[in-house]
């Protein structure tokens, strides 16, 4: 008889996952490229194609797909609502952090992050396989958009001069100076922090989130006790962005899945450089 799953945290290690990652509560979720999962994946590993988790209409190509179209992709992965979803990718939690967010927005709060993703679980040695598991029945998914975490341009234009409302710019040091420009117009949101996404990862650990990142944010001035919005390009970059603050135990975080490309697109918006 299968042991009841236990309570697994929202940042997992390998090792730790290894013991229940054939747990038949695990639904094991892979965002890796196309290309890497084909090679190697963990074994049990359904694999999503990221750009199925944006809408992918310009010029705001990172904004939430509709219901229907996240009905359908949960569907195809045998997503019943009550699995324990443990995510991944190959790039250090953007993707896997995006799909976090998703999750958030349909309201499934059982979902955990593999540390490191496929980088830490090959650096722990730990087996994995070519092997494509068996295409799951089809699940009947009807789901509920909280707009909770998710942040739009007229949200974040009310918050600018609030003192407890803070912007995480997750982009390049370049793209939030204006030096490169992705859209109409350059710069970034009045007010905002920029701290790179890949300042969070331990290059020399795997691309672990790093162990002094809530020191690091705090004397950025982005701190739990404000409200805070993060964004990229596209929510892809700070999709583990988003991920960092809910590991932190962060309760005020969103994520502005417009970004840049709406953002900097629009002729009235207010923009810094």
């Amino acid at each position: 008889m299968t042991q009841p799953l236990p309570l697994l945290p929202l940042v997992i290690d390998p090792k730790s996952l290894q013991q229940f990652q054939t747990h038949p509560d695990i639904l094991l979720v892979d965002l890796s490229r196309q290309e890497t999962y084909l090679e190697q994946h963990l074994l049990g590993a359904h694999h999503i194609a990221p750009q199925q988790l944006m809408l992918g209409q310009p010029p705001a190509p990172g904004k939430l797909p509709s219901k229907t179209q996240l009905e359908q992709l949960l569907s195809s992965i045998g997503f019943t609502g009550k699995q324990h979803v443990v995510v991944y990718d190959d790039e250090g939690g953007g993707w896997a952090g995006r799909f976090i967010w998703t999750l958030d927005v349909i309201g499934h709060k059982q979902y955990s992050y593999l540390n490191g993703g496929l980088h830490a679980w090959l650096g722990n040695d730990l087996p994995v396989t070519a092997e494509i598991p068996p295409q799951p029945q089809p699940t009947q998914v009807a789901i509920t958009i909280d707009t909770t975490p998710i942040a739009d341009v007229d949200y974040i234009k009310s918050q600018l001069n609030s003192p407890d409302f803070v912007v995480w710019d997750a982009r390049s040091p370049a793209e939030y100076q204006g030096i490169k420009v992705l859209a109409q117009r350059g710069g970034h949101i009045p007010g905002a922090i920029n701290f790179e996404w890949t300042r969070g990862m331990d290059q020399q650990n795997n691309l672990k989130i790093r162990d002094d990142i809530q020191e690091q944010l705090e004397n950025c001035g982005i701190t739990a006790d404000k409200t805070i919005v993060t964004h990229c390009q596209s929510h892809h970059r700070s999709g583990f962005t988003y991920l960092v603050a809910k590991s932190l135990g962060f309760k005020n975080i969103k994520a502005y899945d417009g970004s840049w490309s709406e953002w900097g697109n629009l002729p009235d918006t207010p923009i810094e450089k």
